[in-house]
């Protein structure tokens, strides 16, 4: 097996052993990019030289001492580019600082490596919103990687390199892994840093890993979570060891089916997977519950009030004034404003811009974005209350898996449509996690397993015994 495709937690066994090296690893993985990528698409850039010399001074006493792991080009590294897959930003920019999680995953000895394609500004379920190039499904040729992190999943799932990062705003690293057959986890909201992330909702954004396997989730989220004084709104809460625990079973946990998640607008195929997991979990000493969250027929309508209003105000740095696609000879200033943005941005990202910029608007302020706050506030009650009965809930992850490329271009309503399971994590800022189920007709399938803020022990632990079986 190559090395690209091994494990974070057997890399590190081999070697502690000194059965291989860091540079052997980083090797294969530019060997796997240069030879596939340009089939997946996974990757905007990298560099070879950074990685190979980061991995002979690599520290094998560290936690991931040595282990190159993939980066979404909407995390800040130092000197190296930072699209956000948009072509605002392409050859435009250079990240001039370390993002905390980019630090955190240094002090720990990974190397990180390379920037992975998204959906522009990360606003998308498909990655063929980038503004930059496509990314193909290597687990399901012919069909959409999801997004927004579909460049992060992809290169997980085509063996290209053990790890990435990614980033969850209503399901970006949980459809994707989903779709791509690959781990994905977003942790709860605070529990990593997003200093030097580039914001699209600043109430909804988490940084968070794909990888091979549960306990490689487990790893990467030991050495990037913890506060920052840089981000007010990361939690000053002790960071356990994830790994613990891990392989201790389900046995006296009650886990919930939310009623709410399985209508008849999901394939019936995948309500069977999720069905068929329960039972398995059951079959190991788990509890299985029907619970109700009944507010979650509104959480996409809420959603999409409060992503785009946040992105509108975010975004309103990309000007053309201080960095970025800036056009030539503008008439006046407002010229610079409107047509720097209008060559800079792509259709997606304009359409969020505008929505979030009207409900935002005077005299549709209180109609739109405070009702959403609203109503954002009872789902998190029904989740609360949720929590009070169950240790986890078990949901899919996306209504049915990956659909063929270009399907749902120019059809918005079905991509936000897709974020329909994912996306009330986002808004009451719980830990969620995918977990490949047995595929459906070669297609991968992920269960989502969704746990109360600080709740990622529980969830790893329920997700390692669905990946063992």
């Amino acid at each position: 097996m190559s090395l690209a495709a091994t494990s974070l937690s057997s890399l590190r066994r081999q070697l502690t052993a000194g059965e291989i090296t860091a540079r052997d690893i980083v090797e294969d993985v530019i060997s796997q990019i240069t030879t596939r990528d340009g089939d997946i698409g996974a990757f905007l850039s990298h560099n070879p030289e950074a990685a190979l010399a980061a991995a002979d001074q690599a520290d094998l006493s560290l936690p991931l001492g040595g282990l190159p792991i993939g980066i979404k080009d909407n995390i800040n590294v130092l000197g190296d580019p930072c699209t956000c897959g948009s072509k605002f930003l392409k050859d435009a920019y250079t990240a001039p600082y370390d993002a905390t999680a980019i630090s955190k995953l240094r002090a720990a000895g990974a190397i990180p490596f390379g920037r992975t394609n998204l959906d522009e500004f990360a606003m998308g379920s498909s990655t063929e919103n980038s503004g930059l190039q496509i990314t193909h499904n290597p687990a399901a040729p012919g069909h959409i990687p999801g997004g927004s992190s579909g460049g992060s999943a992809a290169a997980v799932a085509g063996n290209l390199i053990p790890a990435t990062l990614g980033s969850d705003t209503g399901g970006s690293i949980r459809q994707p892994a989903s779709h791509c057959g690959v781990v994905g986890l977003k942790p709860s909201y605070g529990r990593i840093s997003r200093y030097g992330l580039v914001a699209f909702g600043s109430s909804l954004d988490q940084i968070g890993p794909l990888t091979h396997t549960v306990e490689d989730s487990a790893l990467l989220l030991n050495s990037i979570a913890g506060m920052d004084p840089r981000d007010s709104t990361s939690l000053n809460e002790p960071v356990p060891d994830y790994t613990e625990g891990l392989d201790a079973g389900v046995a006296g946990m009650k886990l919930g089916l939310p009623k709410e998640y399985f209508t008849d607008g999901i394939c019936p195929k995948v309500r069977e997977r999720v069905e068929t997991a329960a039972k398995k979990l059951e079959a190991q000493g788990a509890e299985i519950v029907e619970i109700s969250l009944p507010h979650t027929e509104y959480a996409v309508a809420t959603y999409y009030i409060i992503a785009p209003a946040e992105a509108s105000s975010n975004l309103s740095r990309f000007d053309g004034v201080r960095y970025g696609n800036r056009t030539e000879n503008p008439a006046d200033m407002l010229a610079l404003y409107t047509d720097s943005r209008e060559a800079g941005f792509g259709p997606e990202v304009k359409r969020r811009i505008i929505l979030g910029t009207y409900v935002l608007s005077s005299g549709y302020h209180d109609a739109y974005y405070l009702r959403a706050q609203k109503v954002r506030t009872l789902i998190r009650r029904d989740f609360q209350e949720a929590f009070e009965k169950v240790d986890a809930i078990l949901t899919p992850v996306a209504p049915e898996t990956a659909p063929k490329m270009g399907s749902a271009v120019g059809d918005p309503l079905k991509q936000f449509l897709a974020d329909i399971f994912t996306i009330s994590a986002n808004l009451v800022g719980n830990c969620g996690i995918s977990v490949p189920l047995e595929p459906i007709d070669g297609l991968p399938v992920g269960l989502q397993i969704l746990g109360p803020n600080l709740g990622e022990r529980e969830i790893l632990r329920c997700a390692r015994a669905v990946e063992a079986g």
